[in-house]
């Protein structure tokens, strides 16, 4: 699955049930912006699954974006041990660098650190653009029920920004699996920062590195 963002829709697991399991893995910094209704125990146990996951935490293994970087970014943020950066340039043949409004630029492989998957870092847009906007944008070419995708408003470092949690279904799956990804706006334009996973229990196993770098992100 390295460097290739794949679409379409897929059929599998009884995508309500996975959705609800999805939600309780999610960050409870930000109050959601109220796109779904949400059972009422969801918050607290998402609250105790973030809490978790911040205990646990993950280690600083190094930084991307800043002088010197495998990464150029608007950002720098950190990395947790282990993790390698990849810079990547946009193929225009194919179109698997260009996904809504942004570009992949950089690779982050979890490999090393013993789990399968990557953080992804999308730029693109202007200084001003809505992450919001544009983080949908960069959804609605995966997540083709709208029903099984969550926004929420959070915090990317000194950032301001938009959360989404959602199930990736396309043809290429044996079922739909968690994604998750962050979006803020820099005076160079809009950052993603997205976490898929080979399956959902891979997604979960990298969810502490993912803080890290929400929290961590700073100007490069």
């Amino acid at each position: 699955m390295r460097g290739v963002v794949v679409r379409g829709v897929g059929a599998g697991l009884a995508p309500a049930a996975l959705f609800i399991g999805m939600l309780t893995g999610c960050s409870s910094d930000p109050e959601p912006e109220a796109d779904r209704g949400k059972p009422a125990g969801g918050a607290k146990s998402a609250g105790e699954a973030a809490a978790t996951r911040e205990a646990k935490g993950a280690a600083k293994g190094g930084t991307v974006g800043g002088a010197g970087s495998p990464c150029a970014l608007p950002v720098s943020f950190d990395l947790a041990v282990g993790w390698k950066p990849q810079a990547l340039k946009d193929d225009p043949e194919f179109g698997l660098t260009r996904q809504g409004p942004v570009t992949l630029v950089c690779e982050i492989d979890a490999k090393p650190a013993g789990n399968i998957g990557f953080l992804r870092i999308w730029t693109g847009g202007r200084s001003g653009d809505d992450p919001r906007k544009a983080l949908e944008a960069f959804v609605a070419e995966e997540a083709k029920d709208r029903d099984e995708v969550a926004y929420a408003g959070t915090k990317a470092g000194e950032y301001a920004a938009t959360e989404v949690i959602y199930l990736n279904t396309n043809e290429f799956l044996d079922a739909p699996k968690k994604e998750r990804a962050f979006a803020f706006t820099t005076p160079k334009g809009v950052v993603v920062v997205h976490l898929g996973g080979l399956d959902n229990e891979e997604h979960e196993g990298m969810l502490p590195a993912y803080e890290l770098a929400k929290k961590s992100v700073r100007g490069a």
